[in-house]
C-alpha cells in the first residue's frame, strides 16, 4: 500500500507563517521513534520548549491510557504530540486539557476528512462507535506553570488486518481514504491552538470548555458500564460531565475507568 511521508516542509512553513498556527513555537517531524511524549517529556526542563510539536511516521512504544501499547504501520497514522505550559492554572483543573484535546481531534477530523467523530468519555475519539483516536496527557513538569504533554494517535490508513483491536477503525475504512495526512496535522494543530487560547483567555474557567465538551461527546444520554478501579461495575446513564470533567452516571462521579457504551447515544 502506497503510504506517503508527511510534508514535513510544509508542516514548518504553516506554523512558521500562518496566524492560526503562530500558537506554536517549534515543529518536528521524525521518521521513528520510541515515543513522542516521552521524547517531549525529556524536553519539559527546557524553558523554551513551550507549544513544541513532535510528529513521528512511526513509533515503537507508543502508549495509551493505563501503559496499554499503540502501534501502528509506518506512515499509516498520525501520531503527534505537544508540549504546553499552563502558567496560573489550579491544578484541579488540569484534568481538562486531555478532554480539550478531544475537542480538537473531533473538530480537526471533522473538517478535514468530513466524517462524523465523536468522543467516548473521557477523550477516545470514535466513528460509528469504533475507536479512531487516543490522548494520552502525562504531566512533565509541575510548578506555577506546569508542563505538560499530550498525544494523539489516530488511525488514517489502517486496513481491517492492520487494526490493533476489534473495535477500532480508521479514517479510511470509516469512509475517507483519500485523507492528507499533512493537512490533517494542521487541521488537529488548528483546533487544538483555537480551543487552548480560548480556555487560556478565559482565565482557564471550565464552563465554556465545558460546554464544547458536551456537545460532542456520544457517551451523555447513552446507558454505559463502567469498570472502576479496584473492579467494581457501575451501570447506568451517563447524565453529564461535572466541573471536573467526571463522568456522571446516576448519581455517581466517575473520574477513571474503563467506559463502554451499550447502546448507541447519537
Amino acid at each position: 500500500m502506497h503510504r506517503p511521508p508527511l510534508d514535513a516542509e510544509r508542516l514548518r512553513r504553516a506554523v512558521a507563517d500562518s496566524p492560526d498556527l503562530s500558537f506554536f513555537t517549534r515543529l518536528d517531524v521524525v521518521e521513528s521513534t520510541g515515543s513522542t511524549n516521552a521524547d517531549l517529556i525529556g524536553h519539559a526542563g527546557d524553558p523554551d520548549s513551550d507549544r513544541r510539536v513532535l510528529i513521528a511516521e512511526a513509533q515503537e512504544r507508543g502508549r495509551g491510557r493505563h501503559e496499554r501499547p499503540w502501534v501502528s504501520p509506518p506512515r499509516a497514522q498520525l501520531s503527534m504530540s505537544i508540549l504546553v505550559r499552563l502558567g496560573g492554572i489550579a491544578p484541579a483543573a488540569l484534568g481538562w486539557l486531555p478532554l480539550l484535546t478531544g475537542v480538537a481531534v473531533v473538530d480537526g477530523v471533522r473538517a478535514a476528512s468530513g466524517l462524523q467523530a465523536n468522543l467516548k468519555w473521557p477523550n477516545d475519539v470514535l466513528i460509528d462507535g469504533r475507536k479512531a483516536a487516543g490522548i494520552l496527557a502525562e504531566v512533565a513538569a509541575s510548578g506555577a506553570a506546569p508542563a505538560v504533554v499530550i498525544g494523539v494517535g489516530l488511525n488514517v490508513s489502517l486496513v481491517e488486518s492492520e487494526l490493533p483491536v476489534p473495535h477500532a477503525t480508521s479514517l479510511a475504512l470509516a469512509g475517507a481514504p483519500d485523507v492528507d495526512r499533512t493537512e490533517l496535522a494542521l487541521s488537529l494543530l488548528r483546533e487544538f491552538a483555537r480551543h487552548f487560547t480560548a480556555w487560556e483567555t478565559a482565565g482557564w474557567e471550565v464552563t465554556g470548555l465545558a460546554q464544547e465538551y458536551r456537545k460532542r461527546c456520544g457517551t451523555l444520554g447513552t446507558e454505559v458500564r463502567a469498570e472502576l478501579p479496584g473492579g467494581e461495575v457501575l451501570t447506568g446513564i451517563a447524565t453529564d460531565v461535572d466541573d471536573h470533567g467526571r463522568l456522571l452516571i446516576g448519581d455517581r462521579a466517575v473520574s477513571a475507568g474503563d467506559v463502554t457504551h451499550l447502546r448507541a447515544g447519537y
